[in-house]
Order: structure tokens, then C-alpha cells, then sequence
């Protein structure tokens, strides 16, 4: 099965001092050999990244729990904030994630206006290496 058919990764991005930082994301493939996810643009994710593109991918359950049996794969990612790259993503993802994806969506609106965050307007692209 390939990485971007599971339903969730754990995505290790790394801090400044080289920490690994592991979070659950949920994946879509993008058809040209990337695949991507959504995020906010002032997520930890994104701020890793603009200091270290590299990360490792691994299958997960919904808590980040590592499935047995599977191994750690490298890549690069880069992000896009807004744009058709991000709407891509986002379609795609609304796509395999669907009702899910509502649920986020209000949990999120919810979130800002208690001043924690807001709704997904990056998209982060991945490529294996």
C-alpha cells in the first residue's frame, strides 16, 4: 500500500536543535508523485519547516500511535499558503476525509474564536525521497 492510501501518517518534522517533533496528519495523494495535507500557516508543522524541509513519514492510528511493522520513509516538504496548490489539497483531502473533515472544520472555528488557532489555509506538499 502506498504511504498516501493510509489514513493516517505520522509526520516527524524537527526542531532547530534537531528534536524530532512526531504529529498525525491525515494524507492525500496529489497524483504527481507528491501527496500533501492542510494545516494552519501558524502551526508548529509550518514553522519547523521553514527552518528544515526534511521529514519522515510513518503509518499511524488517529493518536499517532506507530502501526507495527512499518518503517520510517524520508522526504522533503515544502508549503503554500492559499492559492490553487492549497485548493488542491484541500479538495482532495475534503474528498477522502468527508464528514470528518466537517467535524474539524466547526472544532476549529470554535477554536478561533477562543483565540487558539484558526482554520487550514496552508497546504503542505511532500515528496519522497
Amino acid at each position: 500500500m502506498a504511504l498516501s492510501d493510509e489514513k493516517y501518517l505520522s509526520l516527524t518534522t524537527f526542531k532547530k536543535d534537531g528534536t524530532p517533533k512526531p504529529t498525525p496528519i491525515w494524507i492525500a495523494d496529489l497524483g504527481d508523485g507528491t501527496m500533501g495535507f492542510t494545516t494552519n500557516q501558524d502551526s508548529w508543522k509550518v514553522k519547523r519547516l521553514k527552518n528544515n524541509p526534511n521529514v519522515m513519514l510513518q503509518p499511524c492510528d488517529m493518536k499517532g500511535e506507530i502501526e507495527e511493522g512499518t518503517t520510517a520513509v524520508e522526504a522533503t516538504a515544502t508549503y503554500v499558503t492559499g492559492g490553487p496548490e492549497f485548493e488542491k489539497v484541500r479538495g482532495l483531502i475534503d474528498k477522502k476525509y468527508g464528514f470528518a473533515v466537517k467535524v474539524i472544520k466547526v472544532l476549529n472555528s470554535v477554536r478561533s474564536m477562543l483565540g487558539k488557532g484558526g482554520q487550514s489555509d496552508t497546504a503542505i506538499i511532500i515528496t519522497l525521497k
